[in-house]
């Protein structure tokens, strides 16, 4: 087992209802924002990090993500018929990845300050660890609507409930994933599990962060890229 993740997996897979009628005809990891499409946002904090591969899941509107990463050294992962979720989609995309852990990563945040992979990258410490998330204090996440996902204790640990808010950077060690007979399951189910365990581990972001799942928050994210370095 590699103690340190060396492939990116990104999910593009979803159907963006929330992105109203900006998703009828385009998938939610093309929309732009400041001139650049939401998943090459990403996937210019990912390469930051020199992973070996980067893999992106698909479903909804797939054609057009794949013609978009058509010359670059992404590999998708397409899920027919059926959308499989973070959890069964992660799964699906072990033989591409080729790691354990890996890094995953959503789609639809933007981040304006330190690189979120390499702020998990730091604080990654594999002898505890079984899954470190990269999370936001709510002063610092604009666009979220909700009390958080978990709280935060000063040694780490991760527990559910109102506080921090997952912005969608992790560590995960992988596992676990074939303990889970759905084919389609989020990753709350793994996390419950690593929870149980003890090794469930968070670490705060430093700058400010934008959830990008509804056409305000285009404006926010825009309008946080435009300030000064933080």
């Amino acid at each position: 087992m590699r103690d340190f993740p060396n492939a990116v997996m990104l999910f593009a897979a979803g159907f963006g209802t929330r992105m109203g009628a900006l998703t009828a005809n385009t998938p939610k990891p093309l929309v732009k924002v400041a001139g650049k499409a939401l998943i090459d946002h990403t996937l210019d904090l990912a390469r930051k990090v020199d992973p070996a591969t980067i893999v992106a899941n698909t479903h909804y509107l797939s054609n057009q993500i794949e013609r978009h990463l058509e010359g670059t050294s992404v590999v998708v992962s397409n899920e027919t018929p059926n959308i499989l979720e973070t959890g069964g989609g992660l799964r699906q995309a072990l033989p591409l990845l080729d790691s354990n852990p890996v890094f995953t990563s959503n789609t639809d945040a933007i981040w304006h300050g330190p690189n979120p992979f390499q702020v998990a990258l730091d604080a990654w410490y594999p002898d505890v660890m079984d899954a470190l998330l990269v999370c936001v204090p709510p002063g610092s996440a604009l666009g979220h609507k909700g009390q958080g996902d978990f709280t935060l204790a000063e040694n780490g640990l991760l527990k559910r409930g109102p506080g921090v808010i997952y912005g969608g950077v992790q560590i995960l060690r992988t596992d676990g994933l074939f303990d889970i007979e759905q084919a389609a399951f989020s990753l709350n189910r793994l996390w419950d599990r690593i929870l149980a365990n003890g090794r469930l581990f968070g670490v705060s972001y430093s700058g400010k962060w934008c959830d990008v799942g509804s056409p305000e928050g285009i404006i926010l994210a825009e309008n946080l890229l435009s300030e000064t370095d933080v």
